[in-house]
């Protein structure tokens, strides 16, 4: 029947069709473009707005600015400054309370910000469209940060949307000239497509329609694919030679149901189920197939379906070894990752070993040599090694423990992995001579428990042997020769880590023995304080952090703590330095803020003259608490640079923080005068000093923890310090402490009225007597006659210089202990007396000489009126010095003087 419509109005309906066609998709084209336009100025604007927010958040004194007495005073300027040079529309300076203290607008300042803002305030920048003060707008919130990561406010920069589409209504003729010139080409292309069309499929007869038939079966039957076509009804209409061979297709396998061709039941179900499959992978005579199934409409007819199908057998096992390359390569990229994470030897191996199981092994053993494990270097080749890591297994099972010496004889895979430098396999242990000669009853063991193949690979680093891992399967397949690849890639990388562990165990020792040798190794004895102490070190390396006790004239002592910023040899010994200084000033009996001056002095010195050498000896920081209590008045008095006050337990249990005015740390102080606080102490008062590691860390602010130190010494008052030490510890620090801590607890103690006596001396002569027989009648009544003599000529010359050289007032006293006898002569001059051999025409001038004979120790000591001229003698080792008195005397000449 022939067709109502002729050619030419079939082909003018297609070019209309194709004309509508071409403005359709010229009109998405178009919207398209606006749109993107749209979008991208939108983002431009996000990122314009983050950038300014950003620039003007990060400029020097803004946060100062916010946290000022009039932050819009001293920001509107420079928000309307940065505004106009940025090109936004408004920048909005606001507190984190969300309220603005700059706008373009001044009648919105001091008001709320509109929109939301919570995440800024939480120091995190991001940019919405929001409605505001200047209509729909893009706006960034940018946190602005104070020096100890705070923040301080919010920096809002906006460009109105408005502004944003002029720029793209800039670019809107730009498009639709685009859009019009392509819709001409378009018109005309069509026209000579259409024309073309015309001309090509007018008079074509059966002969082209024939070749054109052949040439499209002779392509269907050439490709690498397998092609079928399925009736609605399942039956085969169309196979090609490729699918024939793929699926052993019979020859008339054509007009057949698919069902019935003999295929592998889950191909024949796909391929006759009619419905829709992709690269679905089935398995059909030894070979595996991706099918891919779509159905066909046939113009109104049954519907059908086509099926492609791809042979994928060698695709498949390519894929898994592809897999197999990719699991090892993740594994070695967590070994890198996992191993060698804590810089301690025996976890180290832990890690190594727990990397590999059950990935690669089934148990994985390791042993190190004995000096490796003390942070040494092997001095040669050994097979003695102890184990130190078993993983995989648990309970009872035939392997060395862990912590076990292990002595491989040269026959085993082990020495001879040693002996030789690299992996050896052995596939099957049943047949492994050389190892079961290690132990063959163990051996046996170790078989009965299901292991058949071993891996050894020794821990080679830097051309030494430090140990060897050993590789077991019991439950997987046995290792091949592809698995030692990989057995000695993971050892190479253990070893690595392991000899980084052993170098810092090493240098962590030499460290720790330093800070030891420069820690107090005993305390003095002294009868002012019971005192307990600790010291523990952090878990990165020894530091700066020391105590001291002191013992200083007058049965008084110094307490002190410090601490010296930074871990290593370094900090240990500018901390013991420290200590030197700290014992230097100490013996010229300075107060606690002139000592703590010159130790200010001292650590700037240092600073300036290791900072010509090497920067990063520098001493970057460092802290010092002193006080010195005195047993006679229960007297206190503290001074600190930069270091944490001091706790005190009263006797009723009573815990308090006194108030100790703060000082510079020690180097920054530029000369500033250095506050003292006063405390006045009862008897069995403790009185605890620490370093900030006690109380301070980085998930713990500092006043947390002394929070938490307030709640440990809570019942301090009925524990000893040894007991109070241990508790406070217990309750304050972790398992693995990441700063020094110093911790001195002192309970206090009081002389008795009676072991103390004083007289006011008049400043006459004829006074010396009479002082004389007053102190022999005390030391009778304290039982010390056996010392009399030699104090009674100690105080004689005292008193005599006292009168002689010093001012009023004038002032004796004497103090005992069960081990000394103290005496002090007070006067009103600053004018110190000097030991010195007196000459043959020397009148005087060898009292202090008999003075310095009879006495363990004297020396002077400056006071606020004067000072005091002090004597120290032993109440054990002393003798009458009457015999002896002659020889003393005559020791002051010569022979020939004499």
């Amino acid at each position: 029947m022939r067709s109502l419509l002729s050619p030419r109005s079939v082909a003018g309906q297609v070019f209309l069709l194709q004309l509508a066609l071409a403005v359709l998709l010229i009109a998405a084209t178009v919207v398209a473009l606006v749109l993107q336009a749209r979008h991208q100025s939108t983002e431009a604007a996000r990122a314009e707005v983050v950038a300014a927010g950003e620039a003007f958040a990060s400029s020097p004194g803004m946060a100062e600015a916010l946290d000022g007495p009039d932050p819009t005073a001293a920001l509107q300027p420079r928000t309307e400054a940065a505004r106009k040079r940025s090109g936004v529309d408004n920048i909005v300076v606001a507190t984190p309370d969300g309220i603005r203290v700059t706008h373009r607008d001044p009648g919105l300042i001091g008001k709320h910000v509109v929109g939301p803002y919570e995440a800024a305030v939480r120091g995190k920048t991001f940019t919405e469209v929001e409605v505001g003060p200047l209509g729909l707008s893009v706006y960034a919130a940018v946190p602005v940060f104070r020096t100890d990561g705070s923040v301080a406010g919010i920096v809002s920069p906006e460009i109105t949307v408005q502004n944003v589409n002029k720029a793209v209504d800039r670019q809107l003729p730009v498009v639709l000239g685009a859009a019009a010139c392509a819709f001409a080409l378009a018109t005309g292309g069509s026209a000579l497509v259409s024309r073309r069309l015309r001309r090509q499929t007018r008079g074509l007869g059966p002969v082209e329609m024939t070749r054109m038939y052949e040439h499209h079966d002779a392509v269907l039957h050439s490709v690498r694919e397998g092609v079928l076509i399925i009736g609605g009804d399942g039956r085969l209409l169309l196979a090609n030679d490729e699918a024939r061979r793929l699926l052993d297709l019979p020859p008339d396998a054509e007009g057949r149901q698919a069902r019935d061709l003999g295929l592998a039941p889950d191909v024949g179900e796909v391929l006759a189920g009619g419905r829709t499959a992709t690269d679905e992978v089935h398995p059909a005579r030894g070979r595996l197939l991706a099918v891919n199934v779509r159905p066909v409409d046939q113009h109104g007819g049954p519907a059908g379906s086509v099926a492609t199908l791809r042979d994928t057998t060698e695709l498949q096992a390519l894929a898994g070894r592809a897999e197999i390359a990719r699991e090892r390569l993740q594994l070695l990229y967590e070994a890198g990752m996992r191993v060698g994470t804590t810089l301690d030897v025996v976890r180290t191996t832990e890690e190594l070993a727990e990397v590999a199981v059950p990935r690669f092994a089934d148990v994985v053993t390791v042993e190190l040599l004995d000096p490796v494990l003390r942070g040494e270097e092997p001095d040669g080749v050994s097979t003695d090694m102890r184990r130190t890591a078993v993983v995989g297994l648990e309970g009872n099972h035939p392997l060395s423990p862990v912590g076990e010496l292990i002595r491989f004889v040269p026959a085993t895979p082990m020495a001879a992995g040693i002996t030789r430098g690299h992996a050896v396999l052995e596939p099957d242990l049943s047949s492994a001579d050389g190892w079961r000669a290690q132990n063959p009853e163990h051996a046996r063991r170790v078989l009965d428990h299901g292991f058949h193949s071993l891996i050894t690979v020794p821990l080679w680093a830097r051309g030494v042997v430090l140990g060897v891992t050993n590789f077991w399967r019991s439950q997987s397949e046995p290792f091949g020769q592809e698995d030692v690849a990989l057995a000695e890639e993971l050892a190479a990388r253990g070893a690595v880590a392991v000899d980084n562990a052993r170098r810092y165990t090493h240098e962590h020792a030499m460290a720790v023995t330093l800070q030891r040798s420069l820690l107090p190794q005993v305390l003095p004895q002294q009868s002012a304080l019971e005192v307990a102490h600790r010291y523990l070190p952090a878990r990165a390396g020894v530091g700066g952090d020391w105590f001291d006790v002191i013992p200083m004239p007058g049965f008084r002592v110094a307490l002190v703590v410090g601490d010296v910023v930074g871990h290593g040899l370094h900090a240990a010994a500018t901390m013991g330095r420290l200590r030197t200084a700290v014992h230097n000033f100490s013996s010229l009996d300075l107060s606690p803020d002139e000592l703590l001056s010159h130790l200010d002095e001292l650590v700037a010195r240092i600073d300036h003259d290791e900072a010509a050498e090497d920067e990063a000896r520098r001493v970057t920081g460092a802290t010092c608490l002193y006080a010195v209590y005195d047993p006679v008045t229960g007297h206190c008095t503290i001074a600190r640079a930069g270091h944490p006050g001091p706790a005190v337990v009263y006797p009723e249990g009573s815990v308090v923080y006194p108030e100790v005015p703060v000082s510079p740390p020690l180097g920054v102080g530029g000369g500033l005068p250095v506050e003292t606080a006063e405390l006045e102490l009862p008897k069995d008062s403790r009185l605890i000093l620490y370093t900030d590691g006690l109380v301070e860390d980085r998930h713990r602010d500092i006043d947390t923890g002394l929070d938490l130190l307030r709640t440990a010494l809570v019942g301090a008052a009925d524990r000893t310090p040894e007991e109070t030490c241990q508790a406070v510890l217990d309750a304050m620090l972790p398992a693995r402490p990441s700063d020094d801590v110093a911790l001195l607890v002192t309970r206090t103690r009081l002389l008795d009225p009676e072991q103390v006596a004083d007289w006011d001396v008049p400043s006459d002569p004829e006074a010396v007597a009479p002082v004389r027989a007053d102190v022999t009648r005390q030391l009778e009544a304290w039982d010390l006659d056996h010392v009399a003599f030699a104090t009674e000529l100690v105080i004689s010359e005292l008193v005599t210089n006292a009168i002689r050289y010093g001012a009023a007032p004038i002032r004796l006293r004497l103090l005992h202990d069960r081990n000394s006898l103290i005496c002090e002569v007070a006067d009103g001059s600053s004018t110190s007396p000097h030991l010195r051999r007196a000459k043959t025409t020397d009148e005087g001038g060898r009292g202090l000489f008999l003075v310095a004979q009879f006495t363990q120790r004297w020396g002077t000591r400056y006071t606020v009126r004067g000072k005091v001229i002090w004597t120290e003698q032993s109440l054990h080792d002393s003798a009458e010095a009457g015999g002896d008195l002659g020889d003393l005397l005559l020791d002051q000449w010569t022979d020939a003087e004499l």
